[in-house]
């Protein structure tokens, strides 16, 4: 990876989200026949023959469009309503149900089961389309998600939510993370005490369940009383989620004045020291408690989110993020973003930066749209 400056950077990420990224799945991941958007492409960026459409997908892909249209791309409210009138006629299941997790390619519900992921994501996308819209209707889907989430997914030990209902396997803080990232949307469209309540709540379970400051570590699964899983599952790390948490808990900070600034820098300094290849500056997919790899393969997404950490720390304490900018999005371009068509990306590679994806995930845009739309940000100096 060359050395670039920060104004190449700037032009290469620009050109990537206006040109190349937002008008293909404009395009080609619009689903026009049944509504909605389309679930994946194959690794040569053909619409993928799968007969499901996952609620996340769809939540993600809404928010994609809003922030897109936020930054100045016209075509973004249009494609975000898209989805915004999808989701919202096929996927609700009531009051006591909430969204649904998958549906059929033409809206009829597949799996109906309460997953709190997907329910955050229903969430963050309302939140965002209310933000850029200014619907009222938006508004009240987003208070009718909280509320369901707030009545129906608490676990019966009155300790944090259930990761799906019925409940099964070991639960898992990550469900949490988007619910708190969902959260902190709803509250950005318009201050709202509902949407306060519940991310303090999900902030204090990460300060005393999920992190642990002594090792600096983020679990990702635990028993039912929120105590670290048994190993091996209790001793995974995921440098990808170190790094969102951290730059999730920076807005929490800056939104509601809720400051957990040791726990932050320990989250971005154990996945800095760790989580990425310093030869390759690749974020890997998983590591251990004790630091060691656990897998060197490494995914789009975390690797995006190592940039929203730089983010993070240089808001929170004026550290220079320069240095991970270059790396980590040079890396991206490098391994994951020279995909054909260009606009897409190779979801995941070997240590070598081999190809080892059999398909393209709408879900990705997400997080590198998110990301990069962070870096600009910083970049521009605007709050």
């Amino acid at each position: 990876m060359g050395s670039l400056k920060n104004q190449d950077l700037k032009d290469r990420v620009h050109a990537w989200m206006f040109d190349a990224a937002l008008p293909f799945w404009g395009s080609i991941g619009i689903d026009h026949k049944y509504g909605g958007y389309v679930e994946q492409l194959t690794p040569d960026g053909r619409v993928a023959d799968v007969e499901f459409k996952r609620v996340r997908v769809i939540g993600r892909q809404i928010y994609v469009f809003s922030h897109a249209y936020q930054m100045g791309w016209k075509p973004g409210l249009e494609l975000a309503e898209h989805g915004f009138n999808f989701l919202t006629k096929h996927a609700w299941q009531g009051p006591e149900n909430g969204w649904a997790r998958t549906l059929s390619k033409d809206g009829a519900i597949l799996d109906g089961t309460a997953d709190l992921y997907d329910n955050a994501f229903a969430l963050f996308a309302l939140s965002w389309f209310q933000r850029v819209s200014g619907r009222h209707d938006a508004k009240n889907w987003a208070s009718k998600t909280m509320t369901f989430v707030d009545q129906h997914m608490r676990h019966e030990n009155g300790i944090g939510f259930l990761h799906w209902s019925p409940a099964s396997g070991l639960r898992q803080q990550n469900p949490h993370m988007h619910l708190l990232e969902a959260c902190l949307a709803s509250y950005e469209a318009e201050p709202n005490e509902q949407a306060a309540v519940l991310a303090k709540e999900v902030a204090g379970l990460f300060e005393k369940k999920f992190f642990d400051l002594k090792t600096r570590t983020l679990a990702e699964f635990f028993d039912e009383d929120f105590k670290r899983a048994q190993a091996p599952d209790g001793e995974i790390i995921e440098p990808g989620h170190q790094f969102e948490w951290a730059w999730i808990l920076v807005n929490l900070k800056r939104l509601l004045g809720i400051a957990l600034s040791d726990p932050v820098r320990a989250l971005i300094g154990f996945g800095e020291e760790f989580g990425v290849d310093q030869r390759t500056f690749a974020t890997y997919d998983s590591v251990w408690v004790n630091g060691r790899a656990r897998s060197t393969t490494s995914r789009t997404w975390p690797n995006t989110e190592r940039i929203k950490a730089a983010v993070a720390l240089s808001e929170l304490d004026g550290i220079d993020p320069s240095g991970v900018f270059a790396q980590s999005i040079g890396y991206l371009f490098d391994n994951h973003l020279n995909a054909k068509p260009f606009g897409t990306w190779i979801d995941q590679v070997d240590e070598v930066g081999a190809p080892i994806s059999d398909k393209i995930p709408t879900s990705t845009l997400y997080h590198v749209f998110l990301a990069f739309a962070e870096f600009l940000r910083h970049e521009n100096g605007r709050t």
